[in-house]
């Protein structure tokens, strides 16, 4: 027989049991407990809101989410499946901001306006979507349950944390269904054709804030407003462990991650080939382009505000109309150079 002390000490531990089993059971049917998820933590859901869902804003006309971006996608791929891709979100979308701009310098750059017919807008919020319907042949919505990024996305909060990393999930994605793209952001003005300009041997190239002179060397200081993007098995491989190193280094964006894991040991077994593009083609006002016979893209890096880029897209814009107007012999014999930055000193 138990002793008296002994009975109340033992019916405490058979109830803590009998309610761990309990509550495991419960668990083992919570979704947690049910792994349907890709590798980089995502079912292929990880567009989640976006078509047509019970919460979703943006109306879509049939199809399900993967067929709708397909479409989209076949619609606006190159021959060899190269498409172009910006983001956008409301605040970069009103008239008279940054897509107007970004679209104009397609129009006037030199063999870029064909380009437009290659360009996959994504849109971040409603408001976005619908201007894009109205300016562009190929838009598509990416919104995301639970988050808003209709708003001016401050450097470094929460929420341009969040667009970031969205932004690199969804290209990996891209890369899983087979498609190549050239990643822009809309604050980059095109002025010449890129292609001949990239490396034909790369898996990744990005463009720089910093070029050492050498495209190979990794100390160069990339900036992921710009790349040109091959899918293959070790492209796709390098945007997963990008999107995972997130968590290895929290508080960070997508461009100080790559800073750090261009050093790590994987990407080299990866056999991955990285390039780094010249800021002499790929310039930016934190190292502007030199020559306006050679520049390429003009990237409104280094500067913060919307009301600042905007002033210097601007003025850069007005310099590359300048440009044009010169008779060939003067583009040749001047040294032009960039009335910016100015506002985004």
């Amino acid at each position: 027989m138990l002793s008296e002390s002994t009975v109340p000490r033992a019916v405490l531990v058979f109830a803590s049991i009998s309610v761990f089993i309990l509550l495991l059971y419960g668990a083992s049917d919570s979704p947690r407990f049910h792994s349907s998820s890709s590798s980089s933590g995502y079912s292929f859901n990880i567009f989640p809101s976006l078509f047509g869902g019970s919460d979703s804003k943006i109306p879509i006309n049939g199809g399900d989410d993967y067929n709708k971006l397909e479409k989209v996608l076949q619609e606006a791929a190159m021959e060899d499946k190269t498409v172009i891709i910006a983001t956008l979100n409301e605040a970069w979308a009103a008239p008279n901001t940054v897509i107007d701009l970004f679209l104009e310098s397609f129009r006037i750059g030199q063999g870029t306006r064909r380009l437009l017919d290659h360009l996959v807008i994504v849109a971040l919020d409603e408001k976005a979507y619908r201007r894009c319907m109205e300016l562009h042949t190929h838009c598509f919505a990416l919104v995301t349950r639970g988050l808003d990024f209709h708003d001016e996305a401050y450097f470094m909060t929460h929420v341009y944390l969040e667009m970031m990393w969205r932004r690199i999930d969804f290209l990996r994605s891209l890369l899983e269904m087979g498609y190549n793209f050239v990643f822009t952001d809309a604050d980059i003005m095109w002025f010449r054709d890129p292609f001949p300009r990239f490396f034909l041997d790369a898996d990744f190239q990005i463009a720089c804030d910093h070029f050492s002179g050498n495209s190979s060397d990794i100390q160069n200081r990339p900036n992921g407003g710009f790349n040109y993007v091959k899918s293959n098995k070790r492209s796709i491989e390098f945007y997963k462990f990008w999107y995972s190193s997130r968590e290895t280094y929290p508080g960070f964006h997508d461009q100080d991650v790559l800073n750090f894991i261009k050093f790590d040991p994987f990407i080299e077994s990866l056999g991955l080939k990285m390039r780094f593009l010249d800021t002499a083609f790929f310039g930016g006002l934190c190292e502007p382009s030199k020559d306006l016979n050679l520049v390429c893209t003009m990237h409104a890096n280094c500067c913060f505000g919307l009301d600042s880029k905007l002033h210097d897209l601007g003025i850069m814009l007005q310099d590359w109309k300048t440009f044009l107007s010169l008779p060939p012999i003067l583009k040749r014999s001047l040294s032009l150079s960039w009335r910016v930055p100015q506002n985004c000193r």
